[in-house]
């Protein structure tokens, strides 16, 4: 699996991952495969503890299986040096949490507009262009009276309309989010969720989403359920 010729965004051959407790080991993943493809929506969903987060983090080049592949964009993550991991995952992937992850001290555009300038020299952008498609993701989440504004001076929705903004201002070829929408209400989590779905489809990004919510998973292009380790 060092370069694929279909249109996998993102896949992943024989994942295991174990953690070592108490000097025991406790296998979470036990031998996943798994291939997302262009523009595709997947949920993923599962008790807690069943290792849906770790799988997410593996697939994000976050953490590294105890066995098994990852490649995105073709091309697998164990094989590149971490600058290059770093530079792959900046470019290819986008995230998003339940916990919306903004930096306190940099206003929305500022946080919005990070990922553009950690990637400038590849994309060839200046820091004022940057800021403009920042602001231009962020008009796009209905947040364009709220640039200048920090974090702790927006809600909870606000926070993480920005986090979606970040997560797809450069473009990704696939977004991770893990609950994203859980630390809100139904009726926020409804709004932004709708907004996810709406950019995605706009963008045409691929979309993996951890969620506990059967009514949000339903609403995805596919299912799929982890358990005991095993994603069925």
């Amino acid at each position: 699996m060092n370069k694929s010729n279909d249109n996998n965004v993102l896949a992943c051959t024989g994942l295991t991952k174990t953690f070592v407790q108490g000097g025991l080991d406790v296998k979470v993943l036990r031998g996943i495969d798994l291939a997302i493809k262009q523009g595709e929506t997947v949920a993923i969903i599962g008790a807690s503890g069943s290792g849906k987060s770790t799988l997410l983090h593996i697939l994000g080049g976050l953490d590294a299986p105890t066995s098994g592949a990852v490649a995105l964009l073709g091309t697998r993550m164990d094989k590149l040096t971490p600058v290059a991991q770093g530079a792959l995952r900046n470019k290819a992937l986008g995230f998003v949490y339940q916990f919306h992850h903004l930096l306190a001290e940099f206003s929305a555009l500022e946080n919005v507009a990070m990922p553009l300038w950690i990637g400038a020299a590849a994309r060839n952008l200046s820091a004022d262009e940057a800021k403009q498609q920042a602001a231009d993701m962020l008009n796009e989440v209905g947040l364009s009276h709220r640039l200048q504004h920090k974090p702790g001076e927006l809600s909870g929705g606000e926070r993480q309309r920005v986090a979606v903004a970040r997560a797809l201002v450069t473009r990704p070829a696939c977004v991770l989010a893990d609950e994203p929408t859980g630390n809100l209400d139904r009726g926020t989590a409804d709004q932004v969720f709708d907004l996810i779905l709406q950019l995605n489809a706009k963008i045409g990004t691929a979309l993996v989403m951890v969620t506990h919510d059967p009514t949000l998973a339903a609403r995805m292009q596919r299912t799929l359920t982890i358990s005991d380790g095993i994603l069925g």
